[in-house]
């Protein structure tokens, strides 16, 4: 089931690129629920949606798919006028998704230490510690990215081994501690995370979906860590702003 689920979704997101309309045969349009502000409710709209977005000729490639219980979370290249990277999860009961969210940002880079935003290991590991990374990652995120106790950082990760592919933040701990320390004019936080919503996890993969602030706008943070003994080693995320809602297209929200 897990890995038919995989490829559905594989299958899915592809036909963005084809304009398929089979390809959302996956998608259960009497329940689906859409967290995208932007995309209609259904599958109706995502078919429309993609017949749209194919007419631009775009690219699209899933680099990473995981899945944990009922859930799908892919990381995901998009190349339509311009490049985009995005997190895309989907909910499924029995055959058919039935939910999803997404968090998609402008591809930049290489970073300072030269990584792009996808790079890096595709395959899950450790399948047996999957419910023990993800409560390192909740514990990151609470004590480090909310409580902003960054006196911890230590504890999670590793100095030497710590790679990053955030577009603006290199390698090891100082650099991430500068990052997450910076603040604007007003002595507020640049970054601010203030609620955790959700954290999936296949074996030394986790994401991380957050809500909060980025330089003063309402942003949601999709964060995912590769986990190696005990320890955060790596960290992709895209950041996105949430739209008003006088500008949402169906009336779920974004998480």
């Amino acid at each position: 089931m897990t890995l038919i689920r995989k490829e559905q979704i594989h299958a899915l997101l592809k036909g963005i690129e084809t304009g398929d309309e089979a390809s959302v045969a996956v998608v259960n349009p009497d329940r689906y629920i859409q967290h995208n502000p932007q995309t209609q409710e259904g599958g109706i709209g995502l078919a429309e949606l993609f017949k749209q977005l194919a007419k631009s000729s775009p690219r699209v490639n899933s680099v990473r798919i995981f899945s944990d219980g009922d859930f799908v979370f892919a990381h995901t290249e998009y190349d339509f006028d311009h490049s985009n990277v995005g997190f895309e999860i989907f909910r499924f009961e029995g055959n058919f998704t039935v939910e999803h969210w997404d968090n998609i940002q402008k591809r930049c880079g290489p970073n300072p230490s030269g990584h792009s935003m996808v790079d890096g290991p595709t395959e899950a590991t450790d399948l047996d510690k999957t419910d023990l990374n993800r409560e390192i990652v909740r514990t990151f995120v609470n004590e480090v990215l909310i409580n902003r106790e960054f006196n911890n950082l230590a504890h999670f990760i590793d100095d030497e081994d710590y790679i990053e592919h955030n577009p603006r933040i290199g390698d090891g701990l100082p650099s991430l501690q500068s990052a997450l320390s910076e603040t604007d004019l007003n002595n507020r936080a640049s970054i601010q995370y203030n609620i955790n919503h959700r954290l999936l996890a296949e074996g030394n993969f986790v994401l991380s979906v957050s809500e909060g602030f980025l330089n003063g706008n309402h942003s949601s943070f999709f964060d995912l860590f590769r986990v190696s003994n005990n320890k955060l080693a790596e960290h992709w995320d895209t950041t996105e702003t949430i739209p008003t809602q006088d500008q949402w297209k169906n009336d779920n929200g974004k998480f």
